[in-house]
């Protein structure tokens, strides 16, 4: 078992009556003991790098993505190059990613956004950003939140999926999720819990590995639970 502190452990007896805050409360704590300092998987040196890493990372790993983009920051790390590279070489170099084709496209078409009308810096509002090919409300979020700082809760697949887990959120879309797990936690937890989140699913409680059963949240919070959680594609 991963947790030998228990000063929050939920009683075994009366499981259905536990509420959702105390669960929340629960899990926050667990994943504060476990990562204290999660770090942004993507590698990037700012917020334009940043931004890209996160267009490039869907439908991706971001293994893969960070194996690809020291090369096109190489040559196009701020919007004025990545607009000179143009879609073409920008696609050599990221074809090995998913969406490869799309991807070149959209940053292509970024970078000569960003230069034009925001003077070759990345947008500080959701609205701007999202207004950018590639970008929608989640890699707007992961900008917000880790390059600027704004309070934002980005929900990925592994969000999603732990929220239904762990009883935090019935997971109908995205922005539900979102919207059930920002009444739960308190805003300036946000930008730092989304990131424990992700690498407590990747670790832990991943697609395969765990089906809410098995992993130490999962039975810290259902201990009684032995039917699969069927969790509800975003």
């Amino acid at each position: 078992m991963l947790f030998l502190n228990a000063e929050l452990r939920i009683p075994s007896k009366g499981i259905q009556k536990v509420k959702k805050q105390e669960r929340a409360d629960l899990v926050r704590q667990r994943l504060k003991e476990l990562y204290p300092n999660p770090p942004i998987p993507l590698d990037h040196h700012d917020e334009f790098t940043l931004l890209v890493a996160v267009i490039l990372s869907a439908q991706c790993t971001d293994k893969k993505v960070n194996q690809v983009t020291p090369e096109l920051f190489r040559v196009a790390g701020i919007p004025e190059k990545m607009r000179r590279l143009g879609e073409s070489k920008i696609l050599e170099i990221i074809r090995p990613l998913g969406l490869s084709r799309q991807k070149a496209k959209n940053l292509a078409n970024l970078a000569d956004i960003v230069v034009r009308q925001h003077a070759g810096a990345v947008p500080r509002t959701f609205d701007q950003l999202e207004a950018l090919p590639g970008v929608g409300h989640k890699t707007a979020s992961v900008v917000m939140a880790q390059a600027f700082g704004v309070p934002a809760f980005p929900v990925d697949t592994h969000i999603h999926r732990l929220a239904q887990r762990w009883g935090l959120s019935s997971g109908k879309n995205v922005v539900q999720t979102e919207r059930d797990l920002k009444r739960l936690f308190p805003e300036s937890s946000w930008n730092e819990l989304h990131l424990q989140i992700i690498f407590y699913g990747r670790e832990h409680c991943t697609a395969r590995g765990c089906d809410g059963t098995k992993c130490a949240i999962c039975c810290e919070l259902y201990p009684r639970r032995k039917k699969p959680v069927e969790c509800r594609k975003p």
